[in-house]
């Protein structure tokens, strides 16, 4: 099975590459679509010399990721954040999921996470579940097609997304986890930053649009 990664970015230069690396690595056979924002640093150049394909995908992360998978030529279609990298046997884990399910994602780990973080999360996941883009979500091609891909919202696209493919097919979260940055904790602290992201999942289950919820999220950029 092919995999096609798209890899949505807007001023990822720092971080771009070691995604790219790092899909190509652990997923081979795959192609790498990265899906430009309109980034006015180093990112576009550095991600076609890292062997990427990149294309012009203005507007939303949604329309970046529905941008990438247009032209996507792969069975299946796996969604990495430009600041995360796969773990070693992530093609393995794809392939063998998708052999029996419709998507799937890892689970997650941050580069750097302090102790009170950790015990906060772990407070926190009995009262709220769900898969996120920084899971690094994978689909068959045919099940992406099925749901129509990512509706265009300005934040909440990938619970979105889970949530219409789990209702129309199989969806599995695997053992293996993935490496997120945690820029935006050392940015902005990590009691803000968790209690920021934890509001806006909540309140999005409570019926916020997410049109409303997302100056919330861009407060955290």
């Amino acid at each position: 099975m092919r995999i096609s990664v798209v890899i949505p970015a807007l001023g990822e230069e720092a971080t771009i590459q070691a995604a790219i690396t790092s899909a190509r690595a652990t997923l081979e056979p795959c192609e790498v679509i990265v899906a430009d924002g309109g980034s006015a640093d180093r990112t576009r150049a550095l991600a076609v010399a890292a062997g990427a394909v990149v294309v012009d995908a203005p507007g939303t992360r949604a329309d970046a990721m529905n941008a990438g998978a247009l032209g996507a030529t792969g069975e299946a279609l796996l969604f990495l954040h430009a600041d995360t990298t796969l773990p070693e046997r992530a093609g393995d884990a794809v392939r063998t999921t998708l052999a029996r399910a419709d998507g799937g994602a890892f689970g997650v780990r941050f580069d750097q996470r302090p102790r009170l973080a950790r015990l906060a999360a772990a407070a926190y996941v009995p009262f709220h579940r769900g898969v996120y883009g920084d899971q690094a979500i994978f689909v068959t091609r045919a099940a992406f097609d099925r749901v129509g891909g990512y509706r265009p919202l300005p934040i909440m696209e990938d619970f979105d997304f889970v949530q219409r493919v789990r209702r129309a097919g199989r969806f599995v979260v695997v053992p293996d986890t993935v490496t997120t940055s945690a820029r935006r904790q050392r940015a902005h602290g990590e009691v803000r930053t968790f209690l920021t992201v934890a509001a806006i999942k909540l309140l999005y289950r409570l019926g916020v649009s997410p049109a409303r919820l997302a100056p919330l999220y861009r407060r955290l950029s």
